[in-house]
């Protein structure tokens, strides 16, 4: 795929520019030639060969192509997609358990909403959230090194990090402990085993909020 060598360029799209192009839910080929740096009839020529899926206005012929679907197709024919993480929320996962790390980091990295960032142990999660600055943490209570409260009081210190949600996840069932959790800083809590949907409703409305 050739990359267009014209004038057009993201940053003279609309009245705020770049923001603007990379915040839209939907593009058109013109949009996308611009995002993607290659012509219009690359894309128009990609998206009538099925490489590139969306759909037709109703009663024209003008074709609408989909964020997802346009990140999709930018990954598959490795073109950066990084201004695309404008305006995503960051979210730091901690726990010491792979699987865990594995299923949360998947969940989240298929909403292209999220920017994704994981740690294993309580000192990772302070290092990693000094230098990412999260908007949310996903904290299990029991870590290797540290408990979770350790981490919220730790973490809550930091000035550059009030606003951080911080979402603990653990088999925890004892009230007063959960009731420490939030004393120390946690702003909800979620019980293992976890439904995923129900994690993602909590994780929106901490962002939310």
């Amino acid at each position: 795929m050739s990359a267009n060598n014209g004038t057009s360029h993201p940053e003279k799209n609309g009245k705020n520019g770049k923001s603007d192009l990379f915040e839209k839910q939907v593009f058109t080929t013109g949009e996308a030639a611009e995002v993607c740096k290659v012509s219009q009839q690359t894309i128009i020529r990609c998206f009538d060969a099925g490489r590139l899926k969306g759909f037709r206005v109703p009663g024209s012929r003008f074709r609408r192509i989909p964020r997802e679907e346009l990140i999709r197709f930018m990954k598959n024919n490795d073109i950066p997609t990084e201004d695309f993480a404008h305006g995503r929320k960051k979210v730091l996962v901690v726990d010491d358990d792979p699987q865990i790390v594995d299923l949360m980091q998947d969940v989240l990295s298929r909403d292209d909403r999220f920017e994704v960032r994981t740690a294993s142990t309580g000192y990772d999660a302070g290092i990693v959230s000094a230098e990412f600055k999260p908007d949310l943490m996903v904290l299990d209570f029991m870590l290797p090194d540290v408990n979770g409260n350790v981490v919220c009081k730790t973490v809550r210190e930091n000035q550059d990090l009030q606003a951080m949600r911080i979402l603990i996840v653990s088999g925890v069932v004892d009230q007063h402990e959960i009731d420490g959790l939030l004393k120390a800083g946690a702003d909800a809590f979620v019980k293992k085993p976890f439904d995923v949907q129900k994690l993602m409703e909590q994780i929106d409305n901490l962002l939310e909020a």
